[in-house]
């Protein structure tokens, strides 16, 4: 009991020099190339680059404690950013005590919803979040941030918030831009994409080993950092008109309590649901796919709480709301992490950093921050995924491009809620009309198939109705329907069986639509059987009167009911 809660206690007994020796080595090379992350998204969430390196301290080691993750690298990510950023303007302007203070806030609810939610085991609310609707919203929130960033790019300031009225700005404001940020920025964008896409073949073609040759162009973050610092402090490119992030407080963070305004906790309840949502699907997503490459495990549910710790964390030092991080995690996993004190050797390579090193980035170039933002977001933008959505299901798409123009338009917020509600009412259009199909045998066999789709064998006073849906609510009236129209098309039908091998549920209202088939059928003169019913349906079926009341019998196979109502012989 006491390992589920606390999952280091299941792999700290058994910890040695081996695995301390390939942590350290991953905790280096994570502190390394998670700072320029840390501070670009602290700044693309409109708030001081320093509180990035706070979110990166403490949550980290909150995390290796609960977590169950031996790879996942938590901290500021670029969509809990974004929607961290949209959701702090409604309540306050960015670069004042209050937005720092509602930044706590809301990483203190995030925290308390994470761990309710893990204590409750409702990771399967995640479930609500469909892939379509998961990849909408990722591609057009990659597009939000990359425009987001166009003015550091282009030396602007840009005031205005969403998509068009941003994109009119910056278009009205290029003749003003600054040549030397644009230079900076350009640079950087084309060089950070040069190694991203041939970066490692170049590499490979020195003779360097692949796994190396990766993890040196995962280094062009840094390298970009280091070049335009020392450019921006060597020809004082700041006095010409060179946004730099400026003085970074020495030290660690400060212990800090979220205020406990009850109208700003109001008005952030919503958006702190939908940043722990996509947060955990974000973050136990990546969890699970690097946990299966080592044939390890995760617990959802605990995943929730070691989330909502780290966000507690991150509230009460100072930090801004955070998830498991794409791009740090697949660097953690391949720099050899093998358990989360990798994480806790990153966390104090961090607070070195904050200690010791920050003066060094006083004159980093904005621009260069907002390059490796743009770069790694976009990412994001799936085009494959929408034109294969496209091509497989309107529907899903249809959800898709709601996410999408709604993300677009009017913002994260209404953008995720907009494609979940599209989705489950998609969901329950598509339930309630179930598909159905009567069925025959194939002859010689024991095997029935749709009559549309193959030759069968029928009898016509005998109708096999397969049912391809759990019966509830939402579609109880639908099979009504389609059971009186069956009765009412064929004036010599005398049983109906009921095919269930695909009913995993029969709901209270299911029940009472099949108490008035059965009385309508017995008025008209027709049985009503069952058959392949599952045991768990059973059960619950058990527990009612209609099996008393039920005309006709429950058969084991449809074949036995054939062999039975048919009148075939043995």
């Amino acid at each position: 009991m006491l390992k589920r809660h606390l999952p280091i206690l299941s792999w700290l007994p058994h910890y040695n020099r081996r695995l301390c020796s390939a942590d350290l080595l991953a905790g280096v090379i994570v502190t390394v190339m998670v700072i320029p992350q840390s501070l670009a998204y602290a700044i693309l969430a409109g708030l001081p680059a320093v509180v990035g390196l706070y979110a990166s301290l403490l949550p980290m080691l909150v995390y290796a404690l609960l977590g169950t993750s031996r790879t996942l690298a938590v901290g500021p990510v670029a969509i809990v950013a974004l929607m961290t950023g949209a959701a702090l303007a409604n309540v306050a302007s960015p670069g004042t005590p209050e937005y720092l203070e509602a930044a706590l806030v809301l990483s203190l609810l995030s925290g308390l919803m994470l761990i309710a939610m893990g204590l409750l085991r409702m990771g399967f609310l995640a479930n609500f979040l469909s892939h379509p609707v998961i990849g909408g919203f990722l591609s057009a929130a990659g597009l939000l941030i990359a425009v987001s960033q166009a003015g550091h790019l282009l030396g602007l300031e840009v005031e205005a918030s969403g998509l068009f009225p941003r994109l009119a700005e910056i278009v009205s404001g290029l003749p003003h831009l600054n040549g030397p940020t644009l230079a900076i920025g350009s640079a950087t964008l084309l060089f950070l994409v040069a190694m991203r896409l041939r970066g490692k073949q170049a590499l490979r073609g020195l003779r360097l080993p692949p796994s190396l040759a990766d993890l040196v162009t995962r280094t062009g973050p840094v390298l970009a950092v280091v070049v335009t610092t020392w450019l921006t402090w060597w020809l004082d490119l700041a006095a010409q008109g060179v946004a730099v992030v400026g003085d970074i407080p020495r030290g660690l963070p400060p212990l800090t309590l979220p205020g406990f305004e009850l109208s700003l906790w109001q008005s952030l309840l919503v958006p702190a649901l939908l940043i722990s949502v996509v947060g955990f699907v974000e973050s136990v997503s990546m969890g699970q796919m690097l946990a299966a490459r080592r044939r390890e495990r995760i617990s959802p549910n605990q995943e929730l709480v070691g989330l909502g710790g780290a966000n507690l964390a991150a509230a009460f030092s100072a930090g801004m709301p955070v998830t498991g991080g794409l791009s740090r995690t697949v660097i953690n996993f391949d720099a050899g992490a093998r358990t989360p004190m990798a994480g806790i050797f990153a966390a104090a390579g961090i607070a070195l950093v904050t200690l010791l090193f920050t003066p060094l980035l006083a004159h980093l170039p904005i621009a260069t921050l907002a390059a490796t933002i743009t770069v790694s977001i976009l990412t994001l933008v799936d085009v494959p995924m929408i034109r294969q959505t496209w091509r497989y299901s309107r529907s899903d798409f249809s959800a898709m491009a709601a996410t999408i123009a709604l993300t677009l338009v009017e913002g994260v917020e209404a953008g995720i809620i907009g494609g979940v509600a599209l989705s489950i009412g998609l969901f329950l259009y598509r339930t309630s009309r179930p598909h159905s199909a009567l069925v025959g045998r194939i002859p010689g066999t024991e095997h029935f198939r749709n009559v549309v789709r193959h030759d069968t064998e029928t009898a016509s006073h005998l109708a096999l109705l397969r049912i391809d849906e759990s019966l509830y609510f939402a579609n109880a009236r639908y099979l009504e329907d389609l059971v009186y129209d069956l009765v009412a098309t064929r004036p010599e039908l005398e049983q109906v069986v009921l095919i269930c091998s695909a009913v995993n549920l029969i709901d209270a209202s299911a029940l009472e639509s099949l108490d008035a088939i059965n009385a309508r059928l017995k008025d008209s003169g027709v049985t009503l059987h069952l058959a392949e019913v599952k045991g768990p349906v059973m059960d619950q079926l058990k527990r009612s009167d209609f099996l008393d009341a039920m005309t006709g019998r429950v058969f084991l196979s449809t074949y036995a009911a054939w062999r039975e109502l048919a009148r075939e012989p043995e």
